[in-house]
């Protein structure tokens, strides 16, 4: 399955929003954090949205695989028997949930043939939601509720104009020694996978990822950023990022998020 139809795609976009709704009742209420194995927090709101998106993806889309951030182990070791299936992160930017600075997302991904085909991100303290994939193109919904189309764009040579995404959780070393090839770029912070988002509106120019990342945590937004006519290359091997082909792991290699389209046949 590598398509959805209109109207499996509007039950998607009204999936997230219900699971955004979850996260937000507990946001606004005291809440407890817990850790997992990784030292990674982990809160009420996570488990909530998970439980939401996975009832409503099996409905949507029955006998579709779920894969979720919160996935049981066991869920987790038949994924790679998976051609096609949902890829979830029910509450991605977690600390940034637990700041309370709103920069944190709800992200649903399709993924077909190791790659996201259609993703949802929806930022449900800011009230934003981003979909789209490479066959359908890529939209915005604005707190206004006004529904836009989204390109990515790229600045003709001068690294002085370029708009580089850096994060508030994450600037390493290797961040600062790629930003030290754009002199004078501006540098724009965010959290969770809305930095990618914002090169998929064209509101910075690169994004690159010299960290460790999950493979839930970037799909829905790659997804958004193909459909705006960018790209998500691994800086291993120059290639589009992929999803679910390493049965040892579901981290990601870095990776750069251009607002420049893909050449060849990536």
């Amino acid at each position: 399955m590598n398509e959805l139809t209109e109207k499996q795609v509007q039950a998607v976009i009204a999936l997230a929003k219900k699971a955004g709704d979850e996260v937000m009742r507990i946001y606004q209420q005291d809440f407890t954090v817990d850790f997992k194995d990784d030292e990674s927090p982990l809160t009420q709101a996570d488990l909530c949205s998970h439980r939401c998106i996975v009832d409503g993806l099996l409905e949507i889309t029955p006998g579709l695989p779920v894969l979720s951030e919160e996935s049981s182990d066991e869920v987790k070791s038949t994924r790679m028997g998976w051609q096609a299936f949902w890829l979830v992160d029910p509450l991605d930017g977690t600390k940034e949930f637990v700041k309370k600075n709103g920069e944190f997302t709800v992200n649903i991904a399709l993924i077909y043939d190791y790659y996201p085909v259609f993703g949802v991100v929806y930022a449900p303290a800011l009230n934003v939601m981003y979909w789209g994939g490479r066959a359908i193109g890529s939209y915005k919904i604005h707190a206004d509720g006004n529904v836009v189309g989204i390109a990515s764009s790229i600045p003709p040579n001068k690294s002085s104009e370029y708009k580089i995404v850096g994060s508030r959780s994450h600037q390493s070393e290797e961040f600062k020694a790629f930003v030290a090839n754009y002199p004078g770029a501006d540098i724009v912070s965010m959290g969770s996978s809305l930095k990618l988002c914002l090169v998929a509106e064209g509101m910075a120019d690169l994004y690159p990822r010299l960290g460790l990342t999950s493979e839930w945590d970037t799909a829905a937004a790659q997804a958004v950023v193909e459909g705006a006519g960018g790209s998500v290359i691994s800086q291993q091997d120059g290639l589009r990022l992929n999803c679910n082909k390493n049965p040892d792991t579901l981290l990601n290699p870095f990776f750069i998020v251009s607002g420049e389209g893909y050449g060849g046949d990536q």
